[in-house]
């Protein structure tokens, strides 16, 4: 009997930290700013300027605005995560099947942008979004309870930002953000331990305070560049008395747009950095474990995309990304990443001289990743409590409706 409560502890330890672990996995980077960019691959966003949501990218852009411009919309993100050839082992049920067709669900990401320039020199705006922010679901049946679940990560990122034009060619800016995030992340030990569970953290959520900075190069009307850096702090999520820091990632962005002159249709591309090896651990308070490490890496986003100006009521575009997965070593069943494309496409109708509607779609492919993870004994490393292997995949859907206007 002791030797079986001592099994249960020792599992419930080593399961708080995998499970709060996977909940800040699940919140991977969301590009959902605006239904302009979703359908060109956000290709160029840190300076095409079409309208208020580039001021999410570099604030420095806001100063190609002389109107004040209005933009919201919504972006719908929904993921389909699949986990086949699996197999999970416990040291007190022995193996399962642990396959599931769908662990993925829908979220829905709204944003709001308003730029107002003060004179020919000066603008302020405004704007709220999500950076982070997926669902993950596996049921309460699931065989590897410890390393399914379910797992909510909601983000909202409320800025100010400022930009002033040193002369034509040069811009700069800055902003302050205020980053609200909450989680909900449920884990359960296996049908065969009884199914008890051992988490239940039920909209944990913290804030943190950010910056971001840019500068924009015009050569002309035509052609310019756009360049970016965005600083997100770690934040302390809490849940009662329990207390978990999350480290995220800083992010720079590099992007260019080229239109030739009295032509129908203009080129524009992106480079993101994003610092994913900021997050090498997670420190708990007031939970058997203190610290988890985590170890991802550094991941790129490369995006070209195109836009054709079809008439005065009609303009195109499209555009493709190559992103690359932040996991490296160390793999989650319940939340699977790798390098990923991204095709997009969409369009923006002008409904009168001073307002227009975008819509964007973009279909996300991943690729099969070999997963394998397991659970030691808290008190002797050479005892696994228990394992789970498999292959996942992670696909999505992107689709964004957004209106603007100016004034």
């Amino acid at each position: 009997m002791n030797k079986t409560r001592l099994f249960k502890q020792s599992l419930l330890a080593v399961t708080i930290s995998l499970a709060t672990q996977q909940a800040i996995a699940a919140g991977f980077q969301l590009n959902a700013q605006s239904a302009t960019g979703l359908g060109r691959a956000f290709a160029g966003d840190a300076v095409i300027a079409d309208n208020a949501s580039v001021m999410s990218r570099n604030p420095a852009a806001m100063a190609l605005f002389d109107k004040t411009s209005l933009s919201l919309g919504f972006e719908t993100i929904t993921t389909m995560i699949d986990v086949k050839d699996a197999t999970y082992t416990s040291l007190a049920t022995g193996s399962a099947n642990a396959n599931y067709d769908d662990a993925g669900g829908t979220s829905v990401a709204p944003n709001f942008h308003l730029i107002v320039p003060l004179s020919g020199k000066f603008a302020w705006g405004v704007n709220a979004y999500s950076n982070f922010g997926t669902r993950t679901d596996f049921g309460n049946s699931y065989a590897g309870g410890e390393y399914g679940g379910e797992t909510e990560i909601l983000s909202a990122n409320l800025g100010i930002s400022g930009s002033y034009r040193l002369n034509e060619q040069w811009s700069i800016g800055a902003g302050l953000d205020l980053i609200y995030g909450q989680g909900t992340l449920k884990r359960s030990m296996s049908a065969g331990l009884g199914g008890t569970e051992v988490v239940n953290i039920n909209k944990a959520d913290g804030f943190g305070v950010g910056f971001n900075v840019g500068t924009v190069f015009e050569l002309n009307d035509n052609n310019r560049f756009g360049l970016s850096y965005r600083y997100t702090p770690e934040i302390t999520a809490k849940d009662g008395d329990k207390e978990v820091k999350l480290p995220l990632p800083d992010m720079a962005e590099f992007s260019g747009y080229h239109r030739l002159e009295n032509s129908p249709f203009a080129i524009h591309y992106s480079v993101q950095y994003i610092g994913w090896s900021d997050f090498d651990k997670l420190k708990f308070k007031n939970q058997t474990i203190t610290e988890k490490a985590y170890e991802w890496q550094d991941g790129w986003h490369y995006s070209i995309g195109g836009t054709y100006y079809l008439n005065r009521d009609w303009t195109l575009r499209a555009g493709y990304m190559y992103d690359t997965s932040a996991q490296d070593k160390i793999t989650s069943i319940s939340v699977p990443d790798s390098d990923r494309q991204w095709f997009s496409a969409g369009f923006t109708y002008q409904i009168d001289e001073k307002s227009n509607v975008d819509f964007g779609f973009t279909y996300l492919m991943g690729k099969d990743v070999k997963v394998n993870e397991s659970t030691q004994h808290p008190l002797n490393s050479a005892v696994e409590l228990s394992s789970i292997s498999g292959t996942t995949r992670a696909d999505a859907i992107l689709m964004g409706l957004q209106y603007s206007r100016t004034f």
